[in-house]
């Protein structure tokens, strides 16, 4: 039972990105991949959920179900979910509009009710916002909802784009939080993120990604005291 991405090759047109790149997400757990701007890292997450890339080879596997051939909305049934970087909301929309449009599946839509109300309990704020436009809300607020929206779909697991993008110190550690409750609710996480020391400490495994492959991987904790990821992306 895993996320699972083995030997893929993917990229746009005649650009290759990523060259023969394997990883795994295990369930309840919070997997972070790691690199340089341009490392693939986002295509990687594109790759996943079926945006605007050309798969050229390899294998995706969801809980040993290949997930390659479907399309965007067939992965969101199987149960991932994707929140990308910039949260992609609809600001002139309500908070609640928003997150309704991540229940926008059959299963999820009948269950709408119950996962808001499990959804309040680790999202407060998002509750007090409800009626309000989302465009409104503080950049952290606007992450939290964006979240909260690729939660709606009841995954199995989420795939987050720099999710402490732009944000505030108090605000990134209030994100951070939020996805480690969310990993306990047992929910893999595949964890994109440019601030790599809370990456790699929120982590319990990481891949870093280097000239369109992984170049390290490890557990987390054990990457945080390698020379070479602290010399290149934590400036020790």
């Amino acid at each position: 039972m895993s996320l699972e991405v083995k030997n893929l090759t993917a990229g746009y047109g005649d650009v290759i990105v990523l060259r023969d790149v394997s990883f795994s997400v295990p369930p309840e757990s919070i997997v972070s991949l790691l690199g340089a701007n341009g490392a693939g890292k986002t295509t990687s997450l594109n790759a996943l959920s079926g945006l605007l890339v050309d798969v050229k080879g390899g294998t995706l596997l969801l809980d040993g179900t290949d997930i390659g051939q479907l399309s965007a909305h067939e992965r969101v049934e199987a149960g991932l979910a994707h929140v990308p970087q910039g949260r992609a909301l609809f600001p002139f929309m309500s908070v609640r509009e928003n997150l309704e449009m991540g229940a926008y599946i059959p299963r999820s839509r009948a269950k709408q009710a119950q996962t808001l109300e499990w959804l309040f309990q680790i999202f407060p704020i998002i509750k007090e916002r409800l009626s309000q436009d989302a465009g409104l809300l503080s950049g952290g607020e606007q992450q939290m909802c964006a979240i909260a929206r690729g939660l709606m779909s009841q995954p199995k697991y989420l795939l987050l784009d720099e999710p402490s993008l732009g944000l505030a110190p108090i605000m990134v550690r209030q994100v951070m939080s939020v996805i480690s409750t969310i990993a306990r609710r047992g929910i893999g996480v595949l964890l994109v993120e440019q601030n790599v020391a809370q990456a790699l400490k929120l982590a319990k495994y990481a891949y870093v990604l280097e000239h369109a492959q992984v170049a390290i991987e490890g557990p987390a904790e054990e990457l945080a005291g390698n020379d070479r990821v602290r010399k290149a992306y934590l400036g020790l």
